[in-house]
C-alpha cells in the first residue's frame, strides 16, 4: 500500500469538524502521541510513517518525508501520522470530581486542560456543545496522549447541570477565596469561556462561586488563562 489521492483527500478533510463527524475519524501525529493511542482502546484506521519500525503494525502505509510533509497538519512533521476512529461517547457519570467546560474556544487551552485532568485524576470532562472539538488536531497534540484516558462528552450543559445532584462550583473573579474554601471530593467544577467567562444560564444553576485571589501589589491583571486557572483549582480540590 502507498499514499494515494484518496488518502490525502481524507486526511486533509479531517482538519474540519464536519468531516471528522462524517467519517468518525481524526488525525494523531508524532511518535510519542501516536504510541499513546496505539496502546489505548482507540481503533487505528491507517498509519502513515517514514519509520520502518512500524512495519509490524497492521494498516501501515510507508511514505517519504516529502509525502509526510504534504499530509501533515503540523509545521514540523514528526515521522508518523495516524488516523484513528472516533469512539462512541460514554454515558456521563454523576460521581467523583467532574470538570465542565462552558464554551472553551481555544484548542491549545482544551488540550492543556485534558492533560491537567489526567494529572489530577479527573477522568470525565463535560463540554458544552459550543466548546471546541476535542478531536481537533491542535487539541489532540496539546493533550499529549491524555485524551486516551479522559472521557469526553458534549452536551447541553445547562440541562446537564440542572439535572445533577452534585454540588456545582463555578470559577469567577468575584467569589469565595479558593484557598480558604472547604472543597468536597465529589462535585462539578465549571470553567468558562476565555473572553466572557461563565454564561448567565450556567451561573444561575451553580451552588458555589470560587475565585483565585490576586496577590500582586498593583492588581491590574485582568484575569488568568483558563488552563492556568483550571490547574490551580483542581490542585485545591485535590489538596
Amino acid at each position: 500500500m502507498s499514499l494515494s489521492k484518496n488518502h490525502t483527500k481524507l486526511i486533509t478533510s479531517l482538519r474540519q469538524k464536519k468531516y471528522r463527524q462524517k467519517h468518525k475519524m481524526f488525525v494523531v501525529e508524532g511518535v510519542k502521541v501516536v504510541q499513546e493511542f496505539l496502546q489505548s482502546s482507540f481503533q487505528l484506521h491507517l498509519l502513515f510513517t517514514t519509520d520502518t519500525s512500524y512495519e509490524d503494525h497492521a494498516n501501515v502505509v510507508p511514505i517519504s518525508e516529502v509525502e509526510l510533509k504534504k499530509i501533515s497538519h503540523l509545521i514540523t512533521p514528526n515521522k508518523v501520522l495516524a488516523v484513528f476512529m472516533i469512539p462512541e461517547a460514554h454515558e456521563s457519570k454523576s460521581s467523583g470530581l467532574i470538570l465542565a467546560l462552558d464554551a472553551i474556544n481555544d484548542p491549545g487551552n482544551l488540550g492543556t486542560i485534558i492533560r491537567l485532568c489526567d494529572w489530577f485524576g479527573v477522568t470525565q470532562i463535560i463540554c458544552s456543545n459550543d466548546t471546541v472539538d476535542c478531536y481537533n488536531s491542535k487539541v489532540v497534540q496539546a493533550s499529549m496522549g491524555s485524551l486516551t484516558r479522559i472521557s469526553m462528552n458534549y452536551v447541553d450543559l445547562d440541562v446537564f447541570l440542572k439535572e445533577t445532584n452534585l454540588p456545582i462550583f463555578i470559577a469567577d473573579m468575584e467569589g469565595e477565596n479558593v484557598y480558604t474554601s472547604k472543597l468536597p471530593k465529589t462535585g462539578i467544577l465549571v470553567m468558562g469561556n476565555e473572553a466572557n467567562g461563565i454564561s448567565e444560564e450556567i451561573r444561575n444553576v451553580s451552588n458555589h462561586i470560587l475565585t483565585i485571589p490576586r496577590f500582586g501589589d498593583v492588581q491590574q491583571t485582568e484575569s488568568l488563562n483558563v488552563a492556568t486557572a483550571t490547574a490551580i483549582l483542581l490542585s485545591e480540590f485535590r489538596r
